[in-house]
């Protein structure tokens, strides 16, 4: 069995505070509480930064070096893919291994918008990756939600071309999981067996949830797939 911890949409930026509350704090914080439970891997599911300075980055790495641990990075709406590639050059993974599971990253960030978009050439190498992998069970990870999130988030803001999305998840039957951030609330749905689940932030929620938090999953070697939210 392996253990993976998911963290999204830190909004780090150069002062500590962000959207009326103290980014830098929030993420030590999580951190502080992630190192309790020795995970083998971290993901991160985008926006890290806030206006994404190379600072901002800076700051994220120094706070992530009290883990130790493989880190898995999704750049989000906010973030400068650039500026993460000189903080974090070996980070932005297309598949990531562990054990029987392999977690294969959907980059879905569209310059200059909120809303998210997977190119003709993203969705061929989504594609390409889950064809190739090795793994017996894969986890699919992308920064903005494929489904609508039935709440009061704006779904225009989300995933622009859910079905074409999952067109491709359709040929795998190996797809036990799709994980993603950007809604800033914790949320759980299940398509064809498959469980969806969206993380809450480290820097604020945009629903009535008052904490941070962040998403444990154990991955079982059997294909068992399990997870629990920890708030702060």
């Amino acid at each position: 069995m392996n253990t993976i911890i998911q963290i999204s949409d830190c909004h780090i930026d150069d002062s500590p505070q962000t959207m009326g509350t103290d980014t830098h704090n929030n993420l030590s914080k999580t951190i502080n509480e992630i190192v309790n439970h020795i995970p083998d891997a971290l993901i991160i599911t985008g926006d890290l930064a806030h206006n994404g300075s190379l600072k901002s980055y800076k700051i994220i790495k120094s706070y992530l070096s009290k883990l130790n641990i493989d880190t898995i990075i999704l750049p989000g709406n906010h973030d400068n893919i650039d500026n993460i590639l000189k903080e974090f050059p070996n980070n932005l993974l297309r598949e990531h291994c562990l054990g029987s599971w392999g977690i294969v990253s959907a980059y879905s960030k569209q310059e200059n918008k909120v809303s998210g978009y997977l190119s003709a050439e993203e969705l061929s190498k989504l594609n390409e990756a889950l064809n190739l992998s090795t793994a017996k069970y894969n986890i699919v990870i992308i920064h903005h939600p494929p489904v609508p999130m039935c709440s009061s988030w704006d779904d225009s803001l989300s995933l622009q071309n859910m079905d074409d999305f999952f067109a491709i998840i359709n040929k795998y039957s190996k797809v036990r999981a799709i994980l993603w951030g950007h809604a800033h609330q914790s949320a759980e749905f299940n398509y064809n067996d498959i469980t969806l689940v969206s993380c809450p932030s480290t820097a604020i929620q945009f629903d009535q949830e008052s904490r941070v938090g962040f998403n444990r999953y154990l991955l079982h070697n059997d294909g068992k797939f399990e997870y629990e939210t920890k708030w702060i």
